[in-house]
């Protein structure tokens, strides 16, 4: 009995933190949505026009668009780029080890060194077209953080470079848990390399897909910090994302029940890429219990 009642004393404490600190605030949050709180929250029900104004905001929109950009590219370009490393890691080359730290090694970075770092890079006025033209290659011209229409790509350019490591990582721990029997069979069958990838390898890699997508849809709806340090929103708001968008109407237009509200449809949109998966992993874990 003391066993339970222990375990029990220890881990209430982080329960109550969890309970009151994440979701007591979602719920806060939820219920700011629903007022016509400005510059400091007012608790009195207003019903869903905050909503109502948030879907009409061309800033909104704008960021949503830009979402759309960024997730869709980072999500695909971590993947084959991952992918692609975790492969050639997995032909069992020399300095495996070395390879395998390097690719991992933007991830120990806060996204704000990778955006800061890259900010200086792409800036025409210290980065690679500087030197560039210092080295007498005076027609090349790269300014796209400081393009509206290319700025967005920027941040997708730094994103992947930080995370496709990563994912490497996920997809070389699938690869070297696939059936050598199965591979060893197709290549004294004569299948080509390329087809052993494509019929035998990749079809087994399903769970290492799907945890790649989860962890990478849910990191590109909450970025913030890496937008922040790199283009800071800008040119003007070319680079907004929905994380900016909740920050600037929240704390900086005095709009709380705006942010409110966008926070809230972020935290949706998350639940609706996590959710499932969650389920999924759940069933399968009773499933083999």
């Amino acid at each position: 009995m003391r066993a339970p009642l222990v375990a029990k004393a220890v881990l209430s404490p982080s329960i109550l933190l969890i309970g009151v600190c994440v979701y007591g605030y979602i719920a806060f949050t939820a219920w700011l949505s629903f007022t016509a709180s400005t510059m400091v929250p007012v608790m009195t029900l207003h019903g869903p026009e905050a909503y109502v104004r948030l879907v009409g905001l061309n800033n909104w929109v704008l960021s949503v668009k830009n979402l759309g950009i960024f997730a869709t590219l980072y999500i695909v370009g971590c993947g084959v780029l991952g992918l692609v490393l975790a492969v050639l890691i997995d032909q069992k080359i020399r300095a495996e080890a070395a390879f395998r730290s390097i690719f991992l090694y933007p991830m120990a970075l806060s996204f704000i060194v990778t955006g800061t770092a890259w900010k200086w890079l792409m800036d025409p006025g210290i980065g690679l077209e500087r030197s560039m033209h210092a080295l007498g290659w005076s027609s090349f011209a790269f300014g796209w953080v400081k393009d509206s229409d290319l700025a967005i790509y920027c941040v997708v350019i730094a994103a992947v470079w930080q995370t496709s490591g990563f994912v490497m990582a996920l997809f070389l721990a699938g690869l070297r848990g696939v059936d050598t029997e199965v591979v060893n069979a197709a290549r004294l069958d004569g299948a080509r390399p390329w087809r052993i990838y494509q019929r035998v390898i990749l079809p087994q890699l399903g769970a290492s897909f799907i945890s790649a997508f989860v962890i990478l849809a849910h990191m590109a709806i909450k970025s913030y910090d890496l937008v922040i340090a790199l283009t800071n929103g800008g040119p003007g708001r070319a680079s907004w994302l929905p994380s900016l968008f909740m920050y600037q109407y929240t704390f900086t237009r005095n709009e709380m029940a705006v942010g409110a509200a966008s926070a809230v449809l972020m935290l949706i949109a998350i639940g609706i890429v996590v959710i499932p998966h969650i389920l999924r992993e759940t069933r399968q874990g009773g499933t083999h219990g």
